[in-house]
């Protein structure tokens, strides 16, 4: 089978397009005929050899990727003979092996694609709608809301736009130049401002003087902090991201924001789990994400790449050149 392979960690370019055995699945397991493979921005961080939370570093060689969707087209032992032939999709958790023709995944962790969304949507939502989703449990949304989404462009961002418009939030999104400002003004927001003009603040403390109540922050760096200075008393800061960098404040700072009762949570990784309700809190998130979609509620955004040209994928995602969702097609 055709895969993109990783022999050393590194730069972009170290993702190589080759052949190579096609994996059969073990018992329990499925093979996927992948139609779509998710890219996330942690795979870029595991290509370079950066480890950390919440993904170890993978052993070398191997087969990016964590996410699939296509058509089930052999079992392995004592697998539930239903499966055989269904559209499917996996988060296929610290297992790797997604840029590929050809993907094995446990039949526990599969969900049929609702019908209506084809594999690059599904995948979008199994990962980036379960995480949107994750985030959205912190925040109680409504009309009385005033949601400050930067990086609203993304595929998180183009979600919690789109959630935050349906609970009835006044929405003011952030993005990276004047293009993608009109792709997120597009998606609904009420106020969509490139963050690279000086202006931006301004902007925003003019349409809502009284301040936003939730800052959904997936940026860090200077964004944060003057998006930070838009909060009204009271407000709530969620931190999931920190791609222009970390944020780091002054004690007057911190001092500041405690004066105006803002709350900061980060709400990756155990604080998600324990807000989902349920035995399986990841597997709750991906079936609700999956039926949003299914119900037109949510409409993942998708930025489509060739299988063979990951190593690009990878740059432009890096360079923050793209929009949506990022996935491989074979």
């Amino acid at each position: 089978m055709n895969a993109v392979r990783l022999h050393a960690f590194g730069p972009a370019e170290n993702l190589t397009h080759e052949r190579t055995a096609r994996p059969d699945p073990a018992p329990g397991q499925v093979r996927i005929a992948v139609a779509a493979a998710g890219v996330h921005l942690l795979d870029t961080s595991l290509r370079r050899g950066v480890e950390g939370p919440p993904a170890p570093l993978p052993d070398l060689p191997t087969i990016p990727g964590r996410e699939v969707a296509g058509t089930v087209e052999a079992l392995g032992p004592g697998t539930d003979p239903a499966w055989l032939g269904r559209r499917v999709v996996v988060h296929l958790g610290f297992a790797p092996g997604g840029y590929a023709e050809y993907a094995v995944a446990d039949a526990a962790r599969l969900h049929p694609v609702p019908d209506g969304l084809d594999a690059a949507e599904a995948v979008a939502m199994i990962g980036t709608g379960r995480t949107t989703l994750g985030i959205l449990g912190f925040a109680d949304l409504g009309p009385d809301s005033v949601a400050l989404v930067p990086a609203a462009a993304g595929g998180i961002g183009t979600l919690l736009v789109q959630y935050a418009k349906n609970a009835g939030a006044r929405v003011v999104a952030l993005a990276g130049g004047p293009a993608k400002a009109a792709l997120a003004a597009a998606n609904g927001a009420d106020l969509a401002l490139d963050y690279t003009d000086p202006g931006w603040a301004a902007a925003v403390r003019a349409h809502h003087p009284g301040g936003a109540t939730v800052l959904f922050d997936s940026v860090g760096g200077d964004t944060a902090r003057t998006a930070l200075g838009l909060l009204a008393p009271g407000g709530l800061h969620l931190v999931f991201g920190w791609s222009g960098g970390p944020l780091v404040l002054t004690d007057a700072e911190r001092a500041g924001l405690a004066a105006r009762n803002i709350t900061t949570q980060n709400v990756l990784g155990p604080a998600m789990l324990r807000r989902a309700d349920g035995e399986d809190p990841l597997r709750l998130l991906e079936s609700r994400a999956l039926a949003e979609a299914a119900a037109g509620r949510l409409r993942p955004a998708v930025s489509r790449y060739p299988l063979a040209r990951a190593a690009a994928a990878h740059r432009d995602l890096e360079n923050r050149a793209t929009t949506g969702k990022v996935v491989l097609e074979p």
